[in-house]
Parts: C-alpha cells; sequence; structure tokens
C-alpha cells in the first residue's frame, strides 16, 4: 500500500509558525517530487510549494514565498513544510502530494495524495 500521512497542524497565532511532516510508506520518496497543497472551504485548491525529486529546485506561490521552506529528508522518508509568519488566510487544509515524474512542472499530475492536516491561523 503506498501512503503520504500529514501531520503537524493545529492552530496558531497570526505571525506565528508550523512545520508540517510528510510520511511516505510503501515507497520511495527518493524518486518523487513533492507539492504541498491547500484548500479552504470555498475556495479551489492551491498549490503553496514543490520540491523536485533530487531536492535540488523548489518553487513556491506567490502568497507564502518568503516565508514558508518546502524540505525533503529522504532518509526519513519524509517531506516538510516549514511555515512561518503565518497569516489568517492561510488557514486551509493542507495536503502533501507525490509525483512519480519526479519534477515540479504545473503541467505533472500528482499520482498520490494524503489525507490532509488543518492549518487554522486565528488570534
Amino acid at each position: 500500500q503506498l501512503q503520504l500521512v500529514e501531520s503537524g497542524g493545529g492552530l496558531v497565532q497570526p505571525g506565528g509558525s508550523l512545520r508540517l511532516s510528510c510520511v511516505a510508506s510503501g515507497f520511495t520518496l527518493d524518486y518523487y517530487a513533492i507539492g504541498w497543497f491547500r484548500q479552504a472551504p470555498g475556495k479551489e485548491r492551491e498549490r503553496v510549494s514543490c520540491i523536485r525529486s533530487s531536492g535540488g529546485s523548489t518553487n513556491y506561490a506567490d502568497s507564502v514565498k518568503g516565508r514558508f521552506t518546502i524540505s525533503k529528508d529522504n532518509a526519513k522518508n519524509t517531506a516538510y513544510l516549514h511555515m512561518n509568519s503565518l497569516k489568517p488566510e492561510d488557514t486551509a487544509d493542507y495536503y502533501c502530494a507525490a509525483a512519480i515524474l519526479g519534477d515540479c512542472s504545473r503541467y505533472v499530475p500528482m499520482d498520490y495524495w494524503g489525507k490532509g492536516t488543518l492549518v487554522t491561523v486565528s488570534s
């Protein structure tokens, strides 16, 4: 069974930080690109960040650039999203996804998805 499990969500005050984790089982992340997505109620799903399978190239949505950092630890089979300077607008369900094609082109489909973890930014 191939599975991605997110964790680390919760309630945080504006300006605070959280680290989300995405643990893969049934496959290794070495050959997969990992994307982090988010979706708030009534809004479209947004890709917030992506890291290539090599881990050497990353990209970010303009809305999170400079505040979020994506990383990948292949030895632990885990990807992370470090979120700093959080804003209420960041409130959403956050999902990690894996692409076997291994790059972060917007045309590359994500093959596997986690169930999500909720991040709520509120005072």
